[in-house]
């Protein structure tokens, strides 16, 4: 897959399939965005993604400004879908300040060369989001590209949507967010040093430190399926700073796996989330600690014995 970020001038060679977007978590409603333009990929279109940079002054501001899925995640699963090229365009004036007409035009007539445009009926572009679907479409007709409205996908009468994920994960309710993305919620990241006091325990963990702008669920200890290039190994995941042991200044996320015995330093894996246990708290005592663990883990195996 082509991967083109903070570049404002790029060109697709031969006609394209696009969708423009946030793509922020690639839930099911995007899934089906993605659909359309794959469907197009099989006539001879070239299948693109067309979204912006994040905004760094929002990376820290709170719930909205949190990424379900960091660029490097969504770079991923997108190629793993089957998208030919992803453009992550700069946020800057000379682009969210074009009039919609102009956007279509340079953007993507001109650069992009599309022949088929697949949006949602939400749809904003173009200097404040002045443009929307129907003014796409009659601009389509004009330019020469045929433009799909891609109706919402839906969940419990509520159309599936970032925002809506977002509210699932910060209550813990990780079977709703899963439902919502069509994927199990996860984290993905380098496994660290963490302080060994699982190991003295006798309860060895994997330690992931996700990037300050990567959206986590509530402090707390969950059901968790990692995977390795050898498996998928359930474990108990704790989300938070470990108060027990002194704490730790950045939040982070440590797995006990189930059934692995062995050495994950430095490698890269994903951690999948199934369901929430417990919030996170501060023990008197290591062995509190221990005794705790081991009642998380018997309820982790009993919960995965009632799926099967």
């Amino acid at each position: 897959m082509i991967y083109q970020t903070g570049k404002t001038e790029f060109y697709i060679e031969g006609p394209s399939a696009v969708s423009i977007g946030k793509f922020d978590g690639l839930h099911r409603g995007h899934q089906k965005l993605i659909g359309r333009l794959l469907e197009q990929k099989k006539k001879g279109l070239q299948a693109v993604i067309f979204t912006f940079e994040k905004n760094p002054t929002r990376l820290l501001s709170g719930l909205s400004g949190k990424n379900i899925l960091t660029n490097e995640e969504r770079r991923e699963m997108l190629e793993e879908a089957g998208i030919d090229c992803l453009l992550e365009c700069p946020f800057v004036p000379e682009i969210s300040h074009m009039e919609p007409e102009d956007f279509v035009k340079e953007i993507l007539v001109h650069q992009m060369k599309a022949a088929y445009v697949a949006v949602g009926k939400d749809c904003g572009f173009g200097y404040r989001r002045r443009g929307d679907s129907a003014m796409l479409a009659g601009l389509g007709k004009e330019y020469g590209f045929q433009t799909e409205i891609v109706p919402k996908e839906q969940s419990h009468g509520q159309d599936i949507s970032s925002s809506y994920i977002r509210e699932a994960l910060h209550e813990g309710n990780i079977p709703l967010a899963n439902e919502l993305l069509g994927y199990p919620y996860f984290v993905s990241g380098e496994v660290l040093h963490g302080h060994q006091i699982g190991r003295t325990l006798g309860l060895p963990t994997t330690n992931l430190l996700p990037p300050p702008d990567k959206l986590l669920p509530p402090n707390g200890v969950y059901l968790t399926r990692t995977v390795l290039e050898e498996g998928d190994f359930c474990g108990i995941t704790n989300v938070g700073y470990k108060p027990t042991v002194g704490g730790e200044t950045r939040k982070g996320v440590e797995t006990y796996l189930f059934d692995y015995s062995g050495d994950l330093y430095g490698r890269f894996l994903k951690v999948e989330f199934l369901e929430f246990r417990r919030p996170e708290r501060k023990f008197g005592s290591l062995d509190e600690l221990k005794t705790q663990i081991l009642s998380d883990v018997h309820w982790g195996k009993n919960v995965l014995k009632n799926e099967k």
